[in-house]
């Protein structure tokens, strides 16, 4: 049996190919271009494309593809094989730089937000050098930013690398004040959670609209679901564990660092984590993740669920975006030290952090806004839809001492007595992990836990990186002008300044009870509860003039990504109000119906006996009753819809959909769950809660 060492990254055109495979003149000229930005010339893409191609040849692979991420959520590629016709008839195998550098798909067919019109067509892939080449099948796929004809951003990885390259600029100006003169870049390192769902494929493949929407509209809490709490991290199933060793092969020979694996909170719910990457890497490798759970699921006989939310009443599934800045020289801007309060870099770096989270917290809840999240955020497993940090007890007071002039060494860690004479006493860590804080520090990084289990992780990273550029550069303008000595003093005044103008985003408390609401409403922090009005920020002046600014988004593409979101928001709802529509009028109702058909059969044969059963003609009566409700709740929901199309307005529409068609859609929800519970489990037409989340 191999072992993973031997295997992993087999499928990837890496650094160890590159060198083994590229003549070193070759492979220091692309080195270059991929650390340090520099433009790649024709002649060395000529012989890098030539030397992929004959490795992905001997590794199986008949065709290329450029991989990209359109903003529909999901990854794309168009497979062209390597073979060109030879003059005796027969092929060859080529693969030129020309084909490696550009692609051209059809850029009308994805969403544009109005940058392209129908007719205008034409779109271009680009090869970007600092993501890896993979195998995939017996496809070389090739990571690209896609772009239209005018050179516009429609994809999620070309304002991701924007992001990255504004941090860097800025960060740098950072480090060479504090006398960092050896470091060459700072880049984000981001470890993301993945969670997710697995239930068995038939009862799946039964289920019209998990198969559609990938959530279950109808549902009745099963007599078991998580209140035991002995799903988490409890045995794995023998069929889950098989998945999961199969999962972890595939994305290791694909070079993606699957790491940690365990159940989650919920029946049938789990996790994978992999290791700490680049935030561009990161997000390609999960991107990679959740298209392979897709992919092996099948082959295992479950079905993946990915969905924010797929069982009302139960746990739903988050992406944690677990975020920190490291130099190329290996330090981790976040890693306090021994002695935090007198870190002067780190501190620094914290309150880039408090000024950019209270300046810009709309963006953030913005980022992880889609119409699965809003089933999500605010429930017991998930934050409200309210922006705050946690930066635990100690570091606060170092924050404070220091914002009221006085002495941070002061501020002492604990140590806690765990009742035990044999064991010594320890010191408490800096912070606690808060489950509930939206933006937590946890030791020596930053938790996003808003961002949902479907979503790209690259729009989350997108506006951290912005945001983060936008607060180094402010205190860089303050602090470059300054002597040495001076430098020092006025860190300690950003400090304080930071403190008192931004200090009220920080929150070390319970961001589930109500009390926290009332507060973050007293300090004047945004309360966006729906996706729609987070949508809304994006129109925004300041925001606009932020992205501009640091050349992530052009007005003119902030706008675009503005009606994307609205318009997938409002064709999401619009999915899910039509096939529950559509499950309600032809399955449900004609099975209660065949129901009480069965049960006004049994109850006239019971009375040519002489019998009066009253209950069960009451029971009868019942079922009829919620029949007719049904029935009529469908109508109410076909009004809703149809208003809602009719509106002449994205925004219009969207609010119609968020408001009263979901309002709508639970109220028949609630009707058709409460007939669940009584009908005869035979004549109920979809597995249950019960089926599926028990029975993998």
């Amino acid at each position: 049996m191999k072992k993973v060492s031997d295997y992993f990254g087999c499928k990837v055109f890496d650094d160890r190919v590159m060198k083994a495979r590229l003549s070193s003149k070759v492979y220091q000229s692309l080195r270059k271009t991929i650390d340090e930005g520099a433009k790649l010339d024709i002649s060395v893409a000529n012989a890098v494309a030539a030397a992929m191609k004959d490795w992905a040849v001997e590794n199986g692979a008949t065709h290329y593809t450029h991989w990209f991420q359109p903003l529909t959520g999901v990854t794309a590629e168009k497979h062209d094989s390597f073979i060109s016709p030879s003059p005796d008839g027969g092929v060859i195998m080529e693969f030129s730089g020309k084909e490696l550098i550009k692609g051209e798909p059809d850029a009308s067919s994805f969403p544009s937000g109005g940058l392209r019109a129908t007719f205008e067509a034409r779109g271009y892939t680009a090869w970007d050098p600092t993501s890896y080449a993979f195998i995939k099948g017996k496809s070389l796929c090739i990571p690209t930013a896609f772009c239209s004809y005018g050179g516009e951003a429609l994809d999620k990885k070309t304002p991701l690398l924007r992001s990255m390259e504004a941090l860097n600029r800025q960060a740098m100006r950072i480090l060479h004040l504090f006398g960092n003169e050896d470091v060459k870049c700072v880049r984000t390192s981001v470890g993301p959670e993945q969670e997710y769902f697995l239930v068995d494929r038939e009862q799946y493949l039964q289920r019209e609209d998990l198969r559609l929407c990938g959530r279950t509209l109808f549902g009745a809490m099963p007599p078991k679901g998580q209140e035991l709490d002995d799903h988490y991290c409890g045995r794995l199933r023998i069929r889950v564990g098989e998945f999961m060793q199969d999962l972890d092969k595939n994305l290791w020979e694909m070079g993606v660092g699957s790491k940690t694996k365990h159940n989650e909170a919920a029946p049938a719910q789990h996790e994978l984590a992999p290791e700490y990457s680049t935030a561009n890497i990161a997000c390609d490798h999960n991107q990679l993740i959740m298209e392979t759970m897709r992919t092996l699921s099948k082959k295992h006989g479950l079905a993946c669920l990915l969905h924010e939310k797929p069982f009302a009443g139960i746990n739903g599934s988050g992406k944690h975006n677990n975020y920190s800045l490291c130099t190329d020289t290996g330090e981790n801007l976040l890693r306090p030290g021994k002695n935090p309060e007198s870190n002067l870099l780190f501190l620094l770096m914290l309150c880039a952090f408090i000024r950019g989270v209270d300046l810009y917290a709309d963006l953030l809840r913005m980022s992880a806004a889609c119409a699965g999240n809003d089933h999500r955020l605010g429930g017991g497993e998930a934050p409200p839809p309210i922006i705050s940090i946690f930066l635990g007890n100690h570091l606060t007071a170092i924050l404070n001492h220091i914002a009221q002039g006085s002495d941070p060494a002061k501020v002492k860690p604990e140590e806690m007595d765990i009742g035990v004479d044999e064991i010594p006493n320890v010191t408490r860590d800096e912070t606690d992990r808060n489950r509930t804080s939206p933006f937590a520090f946890t030791g020596n990084k930053f938790e996003f836990r808003m961002v949902g289990s479907s979503q790209s992780l690259a729009y989350s990273e997108v506006v951290l990186n912005t945001i983060l550029a936008d607060s180094f550069e402010q205190f860089a303008n303050q602090l470059e002008p300054l002597e040495r000595e001076a430098v020092w003093q006025q860190v300690q005044c950003i400090i304080r300044d930071t403190m008192r103008s931004h200090g009220r985003v920080i929150y070390n408390g319970n961001n589930y009870s109500e009390q926290w609401v009332m507060e973050a409403q007293r300090r004047g922090l945004p309360i966006l509860r729906t996706s729609v009005e987070a949508f809304a920020t994006l129109t925004e002046q300041k925001n606009i003039e932020l992205f501009d600014h640091h050349h992530i988004f052009s007005p003119k593409e902030t706008a675009a990504r503005y009606e994307i979101q609205l318009e997938n928001y409002i064709h999401v709802l619009q999915i899910e109000a039509s096939t529950m529509l559509e499950i309600a009028k032809r399955q449900i109702i004609p099975s209660v119906i065949g129901y009480s058909g069965k049960l006004a059969e049994s109850l006239h044969r019971l009375e040519q006996c002489g019998l009066h059963p009253q209950r069960l003609e009451n029971h009868l009566r019942m079922v009829s009753d919620s029949t007719e409700s049904v029935m009529a709740l469908t109508e109410e929901l076909e009004t809703a819809l149809e208003q809602a199309q009719a509106q002449p307005q994205l925004y219009q529409c969207a609010q119609q959909m968020s408001r009263q068609v979901r309002q709508a859609m639970e109220k028949l929800r609630e009707k058709c769950d409460a007939l669940e519970m009584v009908v005869d489990r035979r004549d109920w037409p979809m597995p249950t809660y019960t089926d599926l989340m028990h029975r993998v």
